[in-house]
């Protein structure tokens, strides 16, 4: 990849450092930041079972504190600060607000009752609102067209990297010490470390950067939050691709927040167990889907850009049989081999829908188009899909006992995956027509 294939009309005066080896270097940061993110996470889905003992609590109150407590400011704080990355200095809100939500993790292991915990995790959701949009701008920035889904997959591999060393390093302290509040002191010191570096050396691209192969730089002022959600749902493709990434979210969330509890209750795992399963699977497995939807959707697009969401739509519907597998059958290992499949298919829905979610906006708005997105995946996905599992086990508790959760799983994950898969289909049929209405002068048509 040249520096000729992102900048077509020549890096101007001081530009050339964002091509070539700073290029590569600020994807990696910027995907260690994102790893950060889903260290953090983690912690309570590895550890429900003794923090639900400690506590006292109920599923619901664990699904809500992995859900909904998080991701209610994290969605809508998420759309101001987005807006505020549009205009200002990107890698200093990503600094600032890294910082952040690692001080509020380590308060999350200081809380001694439901309330105290739930208000941590609000102030990590606060945090971690402010990295991912303008991380996507800057991507956006350095990345041409052609390999954006590319550079999208390796900022998710975070999600996987992030899960796996979450899982296996909260889960190994807790073998230690038998301390699950330990777990968040050691997942949000480093942060804090990780925040100067990026304060120190990342540096900030010129808006619209890497499109100057296509066409020329865009002048236009930029968007507001009202006019930039107002142009996305007016594309027909945008609003069936959010809603088929928040269906698949509301499937993926729902199950990591409870992969542990289900192995401790149905399979008779030990913690410890469990952390070299889930880990190994979420991370290894899911970080290989990651980034091969990327690469592999890359290249289809580049012979109909509908492969964009034909791929994450195909794979996604071909993983269901096996979640249902995962949950059902009752051999433990026979179920953990099945659930390597969903485990890869159902992450290749994420670099696609980047992608393509910032080639539908405008300049002007991508880091806003970023939170837009992700309002519509975490609000419901992330806010709602663990509270739901954990509801419907509870509900089902006086009827299937020991089974409730296995059957909750198995109900709400399976139906809405289906439906994921379902929507990226539809989210296809207009998308062509949809990029060629909103590709800037002489971008060409849309592959």
């Amino acid at each position: 990849m040249t520096a000729g294939n992102f900048t077509g009309r020549g890096a101007g005066p001081g530009e050339e450092v964002f091509v070539g080896g700073y290029r590569s270097y600020a994807l990696g940061l910027l995907t260690v930041v994102y790893t950060m993110n889903f260290v953090d996470r983690q912690i309570l889905g590895i550890l429900g079972e003794p923090i639900k003992k400690d506590l006292g609590l109920s599923d619901a109150q664990l699904g809500l504190l992995q859900g909904a407590a998080f991701a209610i400011l994290y969605t809508f704080v998420g759309l101001f600060i987005a807006a505020w990355a549009d205009r200002t200095v990107r890698k200093n809100i990503i600094a600032g607000t890294l910082a952040i939500f690692s001080v509020m993790t380590i308060l999350c292991g200081l809380a001694h009752n439901f309330w105290q915990l739930f208000a941590a995790r609000i102030g990590v959701g606060i945090g971690e609102a402010g990295t991912s949009p303008p991380a996507h701008s800057i991507i956006s920035d350095l990345y041409g067209m052609e390999q954006r889904a590319t550079a999208m997959a390796v900022y998710g591999i975070g999600i996987n990297f992030g899960t796996m060393l979450g899982i296996y390093g909260a889960g190994y302290v807790y073998e230690m010490t038998e301390s699950w509040r330990l777990g968040f002191l050691v997942a949000g010191v480093p942060g804090l470390v990780l925040a100067l570096i990026v304060w120190l050396t990342l540096r900030e691209p010129p808006r619209g950067f890497a499109d100057r192969a296509h066409h020329a730089p865009s002048e236009e002022p930029a968007a507001t939050l009202v006019q930039t959600f107002s142009h996305l749902w007016s594309l027909r493709s945008f609003r069936f691709l959010s809603l088929g990434a928040m269906l698949n979210a509301f499937a993926g969330y729902g199950a990591v927040g409870f992969y542990s509890n289900f192995l401790i209750r149905s399979h008779g795992f030990t913690v410890g167990e469990v952390k070299d399963v889930i880990a190994i699977g979420l991370g290894l497995v899911g970080g290989i889907g990651t980034f091969f939807s990327g690469y592999i959707v890359d290249r289809l697009a580049r012979h109909d850009v509908r492969w964009s969401m034909w791929f994450p739509a195909i794979t996604i519907l071909m993983g269901i049989p096996f979640t249902l597998g995962f949950y059902l059958y009752p051999e433990k290992w026979i179920a953990i081999a099945l659930a390597a499949f969903p485990v890869f298919f159902g992450v290749v829905y994420l670099a696609p829908s980047l992608a393509i979610s910032q080639r539908l906006a405008k300049l002007s708005m991508r880091a806003k188009t970023s939170a837009v997105l992700f309002l519509i995946i975490n609000l419901i996905g992330y806010g709602v899909g663990p509270w739901a599992v954990g509801a419907l086990s509870d509900a089902l508790m006086p009827i299937y006992q020991q089974d409730s959760l296995r059957i909750s799983l198995a109900v709400l994950v399976g139906g809405a995956g289906a439906l994921s898969g379902l929507c990226f289909l539809i989210a296809s049929f207009p998308l062509r027509k949809d990029l060629a209405a909103t590709a800037p002068t002489g971008a060409g048509p849309a592959a």
